[in-house]
């Protein structure tokens, strides 16, 4: 039997006759290197971060375009270094899931340490403290989500856990960006040393919010005496800092049961999913869709990896935007969310099964080709419509990706504004079209309001998925029933804060409002419904 750790893998024709691709530097001189010169932080050690950042790291180690590994740091979930990093050395088994059913399966290990930021444990943070004192170290990564960044809760104050930071200064930060603004301070401290800070989360001009959420911490300190104006500068002063924008895009969902067999059938031991406390669902491997993007603003102060050797592109700010927009208001992002809430009304629970669903499939191409096309941001770089087909033909339709509607229903009143909202709007500001003829968006907007009374299309009640919004915007359809013939959404239809629009201004909001008292005409209305505008 097989194990995935650094000894095992040593064994090098054992892993390759089953199919696995190992390493191919040489570990021993990289620890080494990256000991002594340390270049590349990351912070978020989940399965994005161990499935693409650092598997396009190992590529160019692997062929000698760069002589360091990445240093990971969990500052949220302590358990996934005890658990899933530590036992394994550090090493991530890659499992990239093609449409056909085969795997490409690959040993990845570029991580050559895994740290911390548990205040108990005396050598991470030293050992974090003399990486940011480091003159070598280039930049610092994250995937730690879009709500890492928040200092604020809803009602516009600092969080207990930000308000406890600001108040007890550098050295006792607990809250990730107050982590992260103490550590650039030691680095300020130690020679004004450059470095440049890159947010690759899945969120709207992250490398503004890291910013933003660095300078406020450092002010509010500023405030209280712990750092010096200097300091401020500092972080200001873009020959030293920078925080680029970028764009990423790859599905690494939880760890596959199925995956989990096929590699355990084929002899490697100890692959069981680890669930920790705080809810991370993590695994010696990574399974992942084979497609792949992340598109950097260049703006580095100190060097930066070979990265555009691993296939990563490195652009201006305004290509970094055009390339997102792109993906959330047209190519992408609508037609996921198109299928979140139709297939949880229609019983689906996997985003390939809806795809064989005819009329589902039908929905989303209309939205995506027909009605998106039109005004989409072409960034240059990405063909919209190539993007388009392989979201459709490819990545969607891919049985082996166990990603559901229910999880990408997740927050979707904080959605709308962008995945369809921007589209409604771009049809209004051209003079050859116009946003009444659109039917599958507005056809999206009711399914959505369809999809919050929290009934299926078979009469049968189910959980809506978390938002933040739920309370207010399940007050708005109280007791609306199937069958109801006097239900009124005007209140969410209206909405600015959900839709950046009010689509009763537009001329969408009746049309819409028809074809939700459509669906709840009875059982089986959402099909019908479906089957009636884009049948």
């Amino acid at each position: 039997m097989l194990k995935l750790n650094r000894e095992s893998i040593e064994n090098k024709s054992a892993w390759e006759a089953i199919g696995v691709e190992l390493p191919e530097f040489d570990y021993n001189t990289v620890l080494h290197k990256t000991k002594e010169e340390p270049k590349w932080v990351h912070f978020g050690a989940g399965n994005i971060f161990r499935g693409f950042i650092a598997n396009a790291n190992q590529k160019l180690l692997d062929t000698g375009k760069a002589d360091t590994g990445i240093v990971a740091v969990e500052s949220f979930d302590f358990e996934v270094m005890d658990k899933v990093y530590e036992p394994y050395d550090n090493l991530t088994l890659l499992v990239l899931m093609n449409a056909n059913g085969d795997f490409n399966k690959k040993v990845i290990g570029s991580i050559v340490e895994g740290i911390t930021t548990d205040k108990s444990r005396t050598s991470d943070n030293e050992r974090l403290v003399s990486i940011f004192e480091n003159p070598s170290l280039q930049m610092v990564s994250f995937t730690i989500t879009e709500k890492g960044y928040s200092l604020t809760d809803a009602s516009g104050k600092f969080m207990t856990v930000i308000q406890k930071d600001i108040e007890n200064g550098p050295e006792s930060s607990l809250h990730t960006m107050s982590i992260i603004t103490s550590l650039a301070y030691r680095r300020y401290q130690k020679g004004k040393f450059p470095m440049t800070f890159v947010s690759m989360d899945n969120c709207s001009h992250n490398g503004d919010k890291l910013k933003q959420a660095v300078i406020t911490i450092a002010k509010e300190w500023l405030g209280k005496g712990f750092v010096e104006e200097g300091f401020i500068n500092y972080l200001e002063d873009e020959n030293k800092i920078t925080f680029p924008l970028s764009m990423i895009d790859k599905i690494t969902p939880r760890p596959s049961e199925t995956v989990k067999e096929t590699l355990c059938n084929e002899g490697i031991e100890d692959m069981d999913v680890i669930i920790t406390s705080k809810n991370s669902y993590m695994a010696p491997f990574v399974n992942a869709e084979v497609s792949e993007y992340l598109v950097i603003e260049d703006k580095f102060t100190n060097g930066r990896p070979m990265l555009e050797e691993a296939g990563i592109i490195f652009t201006d700010r305004e290509t970094v935007n055009k390339v997102e927009t792109m993906k959330v208001t047209t190519c992408l992002n609508p037609l996921h969310t198109a299928l979140a809430v139709s297939g949880c009304l229609l019983g689906h629970t996997l985003v390939a099964d809806e795809m064989k669903d005819e009329i589902l499939k039908k929905f989303v191409t209309t939205i995506g080709y027909e009605e998106g096309l039109k005004v989409v941001v072409d960034p240059g770089i990405v063909n919209p419509k190539a993007f388009l087909d392989e979201v459709v033909n490819e990545r969607f339709a891919n049985p082996f990706i166990p990603d559901t509607p229910q999880r990408i229903a997740t927050d979707t009143s904080q959605k709308m504004g962008i995945r369809f909202g921007e589209t409604i709007k771009s049809y209004v500001k051209r003079d050859d079209l116009n946003p009444e003829d659109l039917v599958a968006i507005p056809l999206a907007i009711a399914t959505w309001c369809r999809y919050l009374l929290g009934v299926d299309d078979n009469g049968k009640e189910f959980i809506l998925s978390p938002d933040p919004l739920i309370d207010d915007l399940q007050a708005l359809v109280e007791g609306i029933k199937l069958g109801d013939a006097s239900a009124d959404i005007s209140g969410i239809l209206s909405n600015k804060k959900i839709f950046g629009i009010d689509l009763y201004e537009v001329n969408l909001g009746k049309k819409i409002e028809g074809m939700f008292m459509e669906m709840i005409k009875g059982t089986g209305a959402v099909r019908s419904t479906l089957q009636k505008y884009i049948g």
